[in-house]
């Protein structure tokens, strides 16, 4: 696709920026063009205004030293507060709410010169009723989950990178559902004010981009540093940008956890399959890990977390019945017949499980593992379970990135996690696996579909073409 934004990544951008090979209007008119062509088809988007993006561009003035995102277009999932757009949280109780200020992430963009193109799409207040957007990939196939509308809008160049947040798997498989790249950094590196709240152990602030050279340029305007926040900064700060010397051999681990075994024939033989290119490339040994039984517990636990709270934090909306979707009254009914001591119980487990991973993975510099089970479900199949919500409990870091297609084209993603506070590292990691060329350097294109599809969750029908 003749894109901008699928085409060079945010440090490409930065560079034709400075040398005045593109103007901030060129990119103004690249999201403008974009939207015009794709969002019909997408519904990526609950509002944008392109006459004002056009005009901040328009009005912005170069300096002699220009700011990594200077200029730079992005979305912006609807759960974050802004003032310029109502921010909605994909409910009708909340339909036109102007908080008045922009979430704190949000500002750190605009100050570094991000321009909001606008607000996207994310399922009822970021849980699991599925929304309007459609995957561009073939619309009859899911998005992924609350992020979706992030994801479809950067699949399709609309923007080169979106907010999006991750409670269990919402960045990681809209990513891999969208043939994008995600990231959800170590639960803490951002901060969390102005972004509705759903669940304090488990809300994770992230992004999804087009490019893997993008990730690191994010991360770096929108993470908290220094040392009022003192985790960050001695976990973090102390370690700089690459904490691992180029000529140093690469440990990578591989696990498959319990959610293996339900994963589709073929996603299971395009992991493996990486996995055993990845160790026979100099500069990488890879060791198979298997977790303990207690991480089989892990779904249980974030559902006894995540439901308990959602029953706190939803008391109010539980009172308008008639406004929140049944799979959301559900959920709060199943959080109010859960014991105060079985919550409890299962934020213990939670830190327990947190603390054994970190002991697990201590020896390795990045691990291998499983994005989706599956490349995007219909829209009416829900999606098969995959270990996304363990890493999200075990306040990891991990990057979604878009490795594969199966036989009718679809993409769908693995993921690498790495030790919690060890982002930069995973990042490095990620950067040399493009390098070796065992990762796409941006995302899967958009083949146009046949009229006709193989059914991609049947193991009979599909075969791994990766990369």
């Amino acid at each position: 696709m003749n894109n901008l934004f699928l085409n060079y990544s945010l440090p490409d951008l930065h560079i034709k920026l400075s040398q005045k090979k593109l103007s901030f209007s060129d990119l103004a008119d690249e999201t403008i063009k974009a939207v015009e062509m794709h969002e019909k088809n997408t519904l990526a988007w609950v509002r944008y205004d392109l006459a004002h993006l056009k005009s901040s561009a328009l009005q912005m003035v170069y300096t002699e030293k220009l700011k990594l995102i200077q200029g730079i277009p992005f979305g912006i999932k609807d759960i974050f507060n802004t003032k310029y757009y109502p921010t909605e949280m994909g409910s009708p109780i909340w339909k036109g709410f102007t908080p008045g200020n922009n979430a704190r992430i949000v500002d750190s963009l605009l100050n570094a010169g991000g321009l909001i193109v606008g607000k996207t799409v994310t399922a009822e207040f970021a849980v699991h009723s599925l929304n309007e957007t459609l995957n561009p990939h073939d619309p009859t196939r899911t998005p992924g989950t609350s992020s979706s509308g992030s994801a479809a809008a950067v699949a399709t160049g609309m923007v080169p990178f979106a907010l999006a947040t991750q409670t269990a798997g919402s960045i990681v498989r809209p990513a891999s559902f969208c043939g994008v790249w995600g990231m959800k950094p170590s639960f803490g590196m951002i901060p969390r004010t102005g972004v509705l709240k759903t669940t304090d152990s488990l809300d994770t602030i992230g992004f999804i981009a087009a490019h893997a050279k993008s990730l690191r340029v994010i991360l770096d305007q929108v993470r908290v540093r220094g040392p009022n926040y003192p985790f960050v900064y001695k976990k973090v700060d102390s370690r700089g940008a690459f904490p691992k010397k180029q000529s140093e051999q690469w440990r990578i681990g591989f696990i498959k956890t319990h959610t293996w075994s339900g994963a589709e024939t073929y996603v299971k033989h395009s992991v493996e399959k990486l996995a055993k290119q990845i160790d026979s490339t100099p500069g990488f040994t890879l060791e198979e890990i298997e977790l303990p039984t207690l991480f089989s517990e892990a779904h249980e636990i974030h559902s006894v977390i995540y439901t308990k709270s959602l029953a706190y934090y939803f008391q109010n909306e539980k009172q308008i019945s008639s406004h929140i979707t049944p799979i959301m009254s559900e959920m709060i009914q199943e959080g109010e017949s859960i014991s105060s001591s079985r919550f409890k119980l299962a934020l213990d487990q939670q830190v327990h499980l947190t603390h054994l991973l970190e002991k697990i993975i201590a020896d390795y510099d990045l691990v291998l593992t499983m994005g989706t089970s599956s490349s995007a479900p219909l829209r009416n199949i829900e999606e098969l379970p995959d270990p996304s919500l363990i890493w999200t409990l075990c306040h990891v870091p991990t990057v979604a990135a878009p490795a594969f297609r199966c036989l009718n084209n679809l993409p769908f993603g693995v993921q690498f996690i790495a030790r919690k506070w060890n982002d930069y590292l995973l990042l490095q990691g990620i950067e040399t696996l493009v390098e070796k060329g065992l990762l796409p350097e941006g995302s899967q294109a958009i083949i146009p579909r046949r009229d006709t599809f193989l059914d991609t969750n049947n193991d009979k029908t599909t075969t791994t073409n990766a990369h």
